[in-house]
């Protein structure tokens, strides 16, 4: 098994990137690597909803990944599960107020784990392990600077 960990703080309330961070149909829009999302299943977030959304990779390709949510405490922990070739993945959000220059803000972590289903998966994690680790951090990272780009307006319109 493979983890990587990500964690940033973002100047917004946790109610506020958890509003944005489950608001699937809004995923595109502030994603920079999701060109678009198709929400699977029908009612309120929760256990159970599940959503495709397609990346682009750097090189151009797209490539799609669903996700089904296997746990949701509002504002506090998102775990997602995701089946991939030869790995299953899951991705737990931990949200966690915090103070930081006077100021309220959020400290988000994420965790992605990678769990080999098939013996070619797990050679290729014996092969490239290091380099699909620093992949899925910059990819982490990258949704995490999305995330807070995207939710820092609605912080700005609260305080005026």
């Amino acid at each position: 098994m493979s983890t990587v960990t990500v964690t940033a703080f973002i100047e917004a309330q946790d109610v506020d990137v958890w509003r944005l961070l489950t608001d699937l149909p809004a995923r595109a829009d502030w994603l920079s690597a999701v060109g678009a999302v198709d929400v699977l299943t029908p009612g309120p977030f929760g256990p159970g909803t599940a959503w495709c959304e397609t990346r682009v990779r750097p090189d151009g390709a797209a490539e799609p990944e669903e996700f089904v949510v296997v746990e949701a405490v509002a504002p506090n922990r998102l775990v997602l599960s995701s089946r991939g070739a030869g790995a299953d993945y899951r991705i737990t959000w931990r949200l966690r107020p915090v103070e930081r220059r006077r100021r309220g803000c959020t400290e988000v972590t994420v965790e992605q784990q990678a769990v080999p289903t098939a013996p070619y998966g797990r050679m290729l994690a014996l092969i490239l392990g290091g380099l699909a680790a620093r992949a899925v951090e910059g990819a982490l990272r990258r949704d995490l600077a999305d995330l807070a780009l995207a939710v820092a307006p609605n912080r700005s319109a609260e305080a005026a």
